[in-house]
């Protein structure tokens, strides 16, 4: 009988990623495919995954008949949403078995083996989880309009905010505020106009701007991002007054924001033991009967 394989999958909302590896853990190849975020169309998101799967067995020199011997795990955006995760397993798939959860949990699975630890995710958007005594937490993720506090979408959105407080007079106007009104030619009816219709990514991407002038004294870049650090150190105490014994950072901001975050939580943090997809090829082997990893 042909052995079982393991298939980690981490599908985001640009690109879907995969990591394939046998019953005793050797990796056998890796793969990516397109936006895999589960409220989108299913059968895009499927078309993703198989991209990211083949790809994986090709560099590991297998047909694509093993997709039947193989039980997957993904760790997903949207996975939050019960209604995305029942309709993307409407469609049929040819996994042996798959099992579903959101890329936060799988995050923490792989950077603590299933223990007791924190998580701390800030991308675009931001979320902390964390599990202590079996029991998991959820704090902020809740979307940048409402929550998401630290996240490159908050701090873009915050950016405008006080370009405009600058602009008014309210506050002083700063090398950096200055930048922003001439990219909108000095016309907040233009930025009104671009924010009808920014998503979060567009806001996300004057993330980098703020922090490069937060590094050059600009006040008001200082002013965001300490304001965005003192956003996320609070999500990550909360958690660690559950009990959380270490935290973990994940996501393209984590380590640029770190030096801004408060010393207890600095003190705090801890590599993480695997990334992501090895924690979904760990929510595959546990969803098995038996349940060992």
């Amino acid at each position: 009988m042909t052995e079982s394989l393991f298939l980690g999958i981490d599908g985001g909302g640009t690109k879907c990623r995969a990591r394939l590896r046998d019953a005793q853990g050797n990796l056998l190849g890796e793969g990516t495919g397109g936006p895999s975020n589960i409220r989108l169309d299913p059968d895009l998101v499927w078309a993703s995954i198989l991209t990211a799967c083949r790809e994986a067995l090709f560099q590991a020199g297998l047909q694509e008949d093993r997709l039947k011997q193989i039980h997957a795990g993904m760790g997903a955006a949207g996975a939050g949403q019960t209604s995305a995760v029942e309709r993307l397993l409407s469609r049929p798939h040819p996994f042996a078995s798959i099992e579903i959860d959101t890329d936060a949990h799988t995050a923490w699975l792989g950077a603590f083996k299933g223990g007791d630890g924190a998580i701390l995710i800030v991308g675009t958007g931001s979320c902390g989880y964390g599990g202590v005594s079996g029991q998991c937490h959820y704090v902020g993720g809740w979307g940048y309009e409402i929550s998401d506090e630290g996240s490159g979408a908050a701090i873009g959105r915050e950016l405008l905010r006080r370009t405009i407080w600058a602009h008014d007079g309210r506050i002083a106007l700063t090398p950096l505020s200055a930048l922003v009104l001439a990219e909108f030619k000095n016309d907040l009816e233009v930025m009104v106009d671009w924010v009808g219709k920014a998503r979060p990514s567009d806001y996300g991407r004057y993330a980098p701007l703020v922090l490069q002038h937060a590094e050059k004294r600009d006040p008001l870049g200082i002013d965001i991002i300490s304001d965005a650090a003192a956003g996320l150190g609070r999500i990550a105490t909360r958690l660690l007054d559950l009990g959380a014994p270490a935290l973990c950072l994940f996501g393209g901001l984590a380590e640029p924001l770190r030096p801004w975050l408060p010393p207890p939580v600095q003190q705090a943090i801890r590599p993480p033991a695997a990334d992501a997809l090895d924690g979904a090829i760990l929510l595959a082997r546990t969803a098995l009967p038996g349940g060992q990893p």
